[in-house]
């Protein structure tokens, strides 16, 4: 078996024109669809960036015991599982994340990787006195910081040194893909994972992608937004949305690339072909930007999924109904391979869905660590926020005590104690954390970040946009009941269930 995995970041589902998009032409997703089958209810489990690889790579929910970090010792991750088994995995990656303190465990999963430098805040090019007066003048006052280690800083530098398409990261990301495709396409037993931190924010792309969204905007550069609500000027908003909208035009076409190479030498006979991301992005929907600060609205967390098996040629352009999740990714990879899933992996295998469309779980459970628990059914979406999240009691649980960028500090560690293993970390007992405010990932991605936190239900069906809660004590006791049987499904800690106010048995 050979497979191919791409991966994008924040690629919102409701763009791409094979699932309703209209804004955007995205000719080469709508190729994809009719080789592929296309998966309606997808969804995350465990946000933002790294702990959604961390479920992609285990097979199971991470969200309900710690937030950003490395994989643990106790983990599995599917690479790894491949590798054992005999077959090779290559991950080729502009995702800077992976590379620094709190992911600095993933990529070494693969028998191989490739880093494209450049994206966003990636440490990349030295500059130790920049241009200040010229650059100053060229970006937008939010997006701009001379402050050494500030992303926004990092970026600008990039930046100087990316101009011509070819220089772009997702560009030279998707060509390293190519190559290894031309290098070991003849060869059996190996998996690619083409990853790119494309469209995430900053929204740039070539100029060529540009052209056909321009708003008339005369001012600096506009193309990364502020995570939460949205305050700037309508001719603000609408540059921001055209330039993401930019950025998914370069992704069409380079999805564009991948396709003509597998019509070039008939892979789709013999190399399955994975597509999706880790999540979705707002763009002023519910009157905010990005993620991380408001509830998981729909944006977010209902996520595109494209599969192709070559030894199921005549699925290709059907749809998938199933309530799936991105848990399912490393039991469906196994699967391809031949390999058995594990006892710790909460996940399904998608390969059946594709002979016949059926149920495959009751629910779907996902956040963020320190926020609502939210659920759905495939028909509602209930969302169950702690009274006070600054204030709830919360631990985490883990053995690589690593933040986004740095290590937990010694005030976080002084009050760690030795907690009894899980049901997953393999007879490990591990270390419980108390979160603490002046923690450096509470007000950037944890509690204290929240600028919404009012629970609520909504009807899909009736109301997919969510702009009305629904008021059913009926429906909401039943939600419950099933938020409850999917936590105790994951070992949730005992104080999960309280700080949201249900019991754990």
């Amino acid at each position: 078996m050979k497979a191919v995995f791409v991966l994008f970041d924040s690629l919102n589902r409701h763009v791409l024109a094979p699932y309703g998009g209209k804004r955007v032409p995205t000719p080469n997703f709508t190729r994809l669809a009719e080789r592929t089958a296309m998966f309606d209810r997808h969804y995350v489990g465990s946000l933002p960036c790294m702990p959604a690889r961390r479920d992609l790579q285990t097979g199971r929910l991470g969200f309900l015991h710690r937030s950003w970090g490395p994989l643990e010792p106790f983990d599995n991750s599917f690479p790894e599982l491949l590798h054992r088994a005999g077959s090779y995995s290559h991950l080729v990656t502009d995702h800077f994340h992976y590379f620094e303190d709190g992911g600095a465990t993933y990529h070494t999963r693969y028998d191989s990787y490739d880093f494209v430098r450049g994206q966003e805040g990636d440490p990349w090019k030295a500059m130790v006195q920049p241009p200040w007066e010229r650059l100053r003048q060229m970006y937008h006052e939010r997006q701009f910081s001379p402050s050494a280690r500030d992303k926004f800083r990092r970026n600008i530098v990039n930046r100087e040194f990316i101009k011509d398409e070819n220089e772009f990261p997702s560009v030279r990301c998707f060509a390293a893909g190519l190559e290894f495709l031309e290098r070991n396409r003849t060869a059996d037993h190996w998996l690619l994972q083409i990853e790119t931190f494309d469209p995430h924010e900053p929204f740039t792309a070539p100029e060529r992608f540009r052209e056909a969204f321009r708003t008339g905007w005369n001012g600096p550069v506009r193309d990364w937004p502020r995570y939460g609500r949205v305050d700037e000027l309508p001719e603000e908003c609408e540059e921001l949305r055209a330039n993401y909208y930019a950025v998914i035009a370069l992704c069409d076409f380079l999805i564009g690339q991948l396709l003509d190479y597998f019509d070039a030498h008939d892979l789709w006979r013999d190399t399955a072909l994975v597509v999706t991301t880790d999540h979705g992005f707002l763009l002023g929907e519910h009157d905010f930007w990005a993620k991380n600060r408001m509830n998981m609205y729909e944006e977010i967390v209902h996520i595109p999924l494209f599969l192709h098996d070559p030894r199921r040629p005549g699925r290709a352009g059907t749809r998938r109904s199933a309530l799936t999740q991105t848990i399912d990714l490393a039991p469906t990879f196994l699967d391809l391979f031949g390999v058995e899933t594990v006892a710790e992996m909460q996940g399904h295998s998608l390969l059946p869905l594709l002979g016949a469309d059926r149920s495959l779980r009751r629910g779907a459970l996902f956040g963020y660590f320190g926020g609502a628990i939210n659920v759905t059914d495939g028909r509602y979406t209930y969302h169950r926020f702690p009274p006070d999240p600054r204030s709830q009691e919360l631990y985490q649980y883990t053995l690589m005590p690593t933040h986004i960028w740095e290590p937990f500090t010694p005030e976080e560690l002084a009050g760690a104690s030795l907690a009894q293993p899980m049901s997953f970390t393999k007879g490990a007992p591990v270390l419980k954390i108390p979160v603490i405010e002046r923690s450096p990932m509470f007000d950037n991605y944890g509690p204290g970040a929240l600028l919404e936190n009012e629970t609520r239900l909504y009807d899909l069906a009736d109301d997919p946009g969510q702009n009305t809660p629904l008021c059913s004590p009926e429906i909401e006791k039943a939600m419950t009941r099933l938020m409850r049987d999917l936590m105790r499904a994951s070992d949730a800690p005992r104080e999960a269930f309280a700080r949201i106010g249900i019991e754990a048995q």
